[in-house]
């Protein structure tokens, strides 16, 4: 049997390291760059994972189907694409499908196949229900009852590549320095408890919400019940799964503000709850007891992010770590500062945000000035 422990630390010294890396970079403004910069930041990153995946997400990619839903697909066989293929031409409206540009990279070993097709719902839908609830139920109908196919992203103006390998490997197999976007998102991962496989690479998406998560979330089980009940369904073999869900959940179907969404995924201490005034007392009494089943155990990091905007949050006792770094209208999520420093070495500034307290860029708006951070208790 291989000695796991060289698997966790293929250079056999005392330093064992289980951590991911996650990156963030937004331009508020809305234009859109070269993911370069985020690619050698995350590589800059390299010691934090261990080359079972990586991955990347892009928003403002797809300008020219900007209204249309892209979906990134991988297949194993040709059985699957075919079949595949069929369903989705039975009950959308396609525009234009084409396998994903690659190249052979070395690291890169038995990938699948990637194709990406955009698609309308037009007249396919029967029930009265928005067309984001057709597309979800879709999505989840292909990857639990067609075998050897994984739909792995299916946003508007957006897209994920991901897959088993650093994330330098992911960047250059996919061609990502070819793609330009207003938003990107990295991950080099570190698999706590599960396999290293294609599908099961960060980020993880629903619709246009993609997760990429640093640590490990100890509440899976009873958050995924509590997805299930709201016709989610969890097949992509980890924990981090539910956070895409859970906020897909929270913002576009019940429509919370992700502020109050914060307040449920890592709510305050009991204790500081006791210590609030009346009305925000009752507020967080409420969501605790609506959407208890929601909160998240354990350490974590979060950088998440949908059309126009991108938000990091940690854990309560902030367990794993973020670094936010700000430059003109550019703004940073990071694992380490030190990656912000190499693409962007003179910040405006750079701080550690509190625990459990988000940390919101928005496209169109502003940064908030260092006197709004200081008085919101973040600086």
């Amino acid at each position: 049997m291989k000695d796991m422990r060289k698997v966790n630390n293929p250079h056999n010294d005392d330093k064992v390291i289980d951590a991911c890396s996650i990156f963030g970079a937004m331009d508020v403004t809305g234009r859109r760059f070269s993911g370069n910069g985020v690619i050698k930041a995350i590589t800059n990153m390299h010691d934090r994972s261990n080359g079972l995946g990586g991955g990347f997400a892009v928003y403002g990619l797809y300008p020219a189907y900007a209204d249309s839903y892209a979906f990134h697909i991988m297949y194993l066989n040709d059985a699957a694409q075919n079949q595949t293929e069929a369903f989705l031409k039975e009950n959308l409206h396609i525009l234009y499908g084409e396998k994903v540009p690659t190249k052979p990279t070395a690291g890169i070993v038995n990938p699948p196949l990637f194709w990406r097709y955009f698609a309308e719902v037009g007249n396919h839908k029967l029930e009265d229900i928005p067309d984001d609830d057709y597309i979800v139920a879709k999505v989840m109908q292909i990857n639990t009852t067609i075998d050897d196919v994984f739909v792995f992203s299916s946003g508007k103006n957006m897209g994920v590549f991901k897959g088993v390998g650093y994330p330098e490997q992911i960047a250059a197999y996919f061609c990502l320095e070819q793609y330009q976007g207003y938003l990107w998102t990295a991950h080099g991962r570190f698999p706590t408890n599960t396999p290293g496989w294609w599908g099961g690479a960060h980020p993880f998406s629903v619709l246009d919400w993609t997760v990429v998560h640093n640590g490990e979330i100890s509440s899976y089980g009873i958050n995924r019940r509590c997805l299930e009940q709201f016709g989610y369904q969890c097949t992509m073999q980890t924990d981090t799964e539910v956070v895409a869900y859970a906020v897909d959940l929270l913002v576009r179907k019940h429509g919370l503000p992700i502020e109050l969404v914060a307040k449920i995924l890592a709510p305050p201490f009991w204790s500081n709850i006791s210590r609030q005034a009346n009305g925000q007392k009752e507020l967080l009494l409420t969501l605790r007891q609506v959407y208890g089943s929601l909160l998240l155990n354990g350490p974590f990091t979060f950088i998440i992010a949908h059309q126009g905007e991108m938000i990091g949050l940690t854990d309560r006792i902030r367990l794993r770590p973020l670094t936010v770094g700000e430059k003109g209208s550019m703004l940073y999520l990071s694992s380490e500062e030190s990656a912000i420093r190499l693409v962007s070495p003179d910040l405006d500034r750079a701080w550690t945000p509190v625990g459990g307290e988000p940390v919101i860029g928005r496209l169109g708006k502003p940064l908030p000035s260092q006197r709004e951070l200081v008085i919101a208790g973040v600086m």
